[in-house]
Parts: structure tokens; C-alpha cells; sequence
């Protein structure tokens, strides 16, 4: 997709490039002056050529655009059923989280054939999730998520860099991508794993204490949070907003910043008692308490969850 547009751009550089040389060289040679005497010959101007060379590069740039729309459009939305890979960059590694659990440091495993979405944010500076051969790169940054998506095509190793210059060791915040077929993809995700990231974000949801006021099914001091990712939320001041992945977060990390109609302002900060793996837990553990589009919701269960 993001080749073929290159392809076509480079094609159109050349040809004009190539055609306007070869025209000056020829006009050069064809009309230069002869002889001291000699005196130019006046050129009318010519209304089809005028229209020809603003209509040929105005449609040209309108393809560039159309086609550069539908590939930035395409590429900043992943498909619903994408397979869902949590990352926190700092200096100088990549930290990569699986729903499933499993987790990974510099590297990063994943089947052919299926979409993967990234989400992604960083512990200090901004950095710059960079994989060549997937023709992907997106900067991840401090205290916001960005998200990125690709399919692998063929199964083979391919180079994980940092692009943005993060400090000393930036040369060295590199890594690897294995794209594997989905059964050995399977074989190595069953290995090694003892929960879920959904089911770590609930031990440190319990362990926090959030379900003292946070209820799962009835009426508590604060939002009750089944079904509330992806619902619109409204606000004290009257607006909506998604419950997203940035919104678990922000109200995580800066519960004051928006708060839920009906309910006061009593819910403490926990940044810096939990960090940015501990928060992606938390999210996850949330987003399991909603149902996937066409899944009915869960049962109730005596776990007890958190606001926002």
C-alpha cells in the first residue's frame, strides 16, 4: 500500500524530471542565438497549452491526495479484530506486553496473517516505534498513548529501532520482531505464562484497594465500571468522552482532570505508585470487564473493579 503510492510519486518526479532536462537541453540548442544581429521572433501565447499544464499537475496532485488520504486512513485505524500488544519504551529498551501475558524485552513475537495493534506510551522521553520492513513508524511518547498497526505477510526476523534521537545509548534501543505462522506462534505463546495481563491488572486492582469504592455491578462512592470501556461517559460539566484506553489512564494517573456526573471529586492520584506496565494492566483488566463488539457482556463475578 505505502509502496505502491512511493512507486507512483517517484514515477511522476522522474518524468517530469527527465521531460523538463530534455526540454531545456533542446531549447538550448534549438533556439539559441546565432549571430550578433540576430533578434528574437515574438511568441504569441497559446490558451490550450495554459490549460494543459494547470490541469495535467492539478490532476495529478488530486490523485496524491486522494491516495495519500486513503492510506493515512487506513493505517490509523486497525481493525477491530486486531490482536492487541501493550509497549513501554525507556531508556535505551522496548517493553512488550501480551494480552495472554506473556512479555517480552527487545523482542517482539507475533503471527503471519493477522493484524496486530500496538499501544503504546513511554516511561521518560519520546521515542519512535520504527520497523523498516513493516513500513511502520509511530513516536511513542511520555504520559499519552499512541497506537500503530501492521499485518506480517511472510515469517522471518526483522529490525525493531528507535528512530527519534531518545540520549546516549539511542543507537543501541534496538531490537527484533519475529513473525511466526500461527501455530508455532501458539506453540510459543502457551510457554512459560501464569495469567493473563487482564487477570495481573485484577491482583493489582485488589491490591490497591480500588474495590473499596469501586463496585463492579452495584451503586458505590464512584462510577461502577462494568460495560464502561468504549461507553460515552458524562462529564460534571456536561460534555461526553469515550471511556478509552487514554481515559482509564488519565483518570488512573490524574482522577481530578475529569470527573464523572453525579459523583464528587474524592478519588487520590496514583502516580508514581503505579508504573506504566502496572497502568496497562489496570486497562486491560478494565476493557475485560466490557464486552467485544457482538459478544454478550460477562457475568458478574465477586471480583470488584475500578473507576474510570
Amino acid at each position: 500500500m505505502v509502496d505502491h503510492l512511493l512507486y507512483f510519486l517517484l514515477a511522476v518526479a522522474a518524468f517530469f524530471s527527465i521531460g523538463i532536462f530534455l526540454c531545456i537541453f533542446y531549447f538550448a540548442v534549438r533556439y539559441r542565438r546565432r549571430s550578433e544581429s540576430e533578434m528574437p521572433t515574438p511568441i504569441e501565447g497559446s490558451m490550450s497549452l495554459e490549460i494543459l499544464w494547470s490541469v495535467v499537475p492539478f490532476g495529478l496532485t488530486m490523485i496524491m491526495f486522494v491516495w495519500g488520504a486513503n492510506v493515512f486512513f487506513t493505517m490509523s485505524r486497525p481493525p477491530d479484530d486486531a490482536q492487541q500488544i501493550y509497549v513501554v519504551a525507556k531508556q535505551w529498551m522496548w517493553k512488550l506486553q501480551h494480552t495472554e501475558g506473556q512479555r517480552e524485552i527487545n523482542e517482539l513475537h507475533i503471527p503471519v496473517g493477522q493484524a496486530v495493534k500496538l499501544t503504546m506510551t513511554s516511561e521518560d522521553v519520546i521515542h519512535s516505534f520504527f520497523v523498516p520492513a513493516f513500513r511502520t513508524k509511530s513516536d511513542v511518547l511520555p504520559g499519552r498513548y499512541t497506537t500503530t498497526w501492521f499485518t506480517p505477510t511472510k515469517p522471518g526476523k526483522y529490525h525493531l529501532f528507535c528512530a527519534e534521537f531518545c540520549g546516549t545509548n539511542h543507537s543501541a534501543m534496538i531490537g527484533w520482531i519475529y513473525a511466526m505462522e500461527p501455530q508455532d506462534y501458539q506453540a510459543w505463546l502457551s510457554g512459560g505464562v501464569t495469567g493473563t495481563l487482564a487477570s495481573s491488572g485484577e491482583k493489582l486492582f485488589q491490591d490497591l484497594a480500588c474495590a473499596n469504592c469501586h463496585h463492579l455491578d452495584d451503586q458505590g462512592r464512584c462510577p461502577i465500571l462494568r460495560n464502561v470501556f468504549g461507553s460515552q461517559v458524562r462529564l460534571s460539566d456536561g460534555t461526553t468522552i469515550k471511556a478509552d484506553e487514554a481515559y482509564i489512564r488519565e483518570s488512573i494517573l490524574n482522577p481530578s482532570a475529569k470527573i464523572v456526573a453525579g459523583y464528587q471529586n474524592i478519588m487520590p492520584t496514583f502516580e508514581g505508585l503505579v508504573t506504566e506496565e502496572g497502568v496497562l494492566q489496570l486497562v486491560e483488566y478494565i476493557k475485560s470487564l466490557s464486552p467485544k463488539p457482538g459478544v454478550l457482556p460477562p457475568a458478574a463475578t465477586a471480583a470488584k473493579p475500578s473507576k474510570r
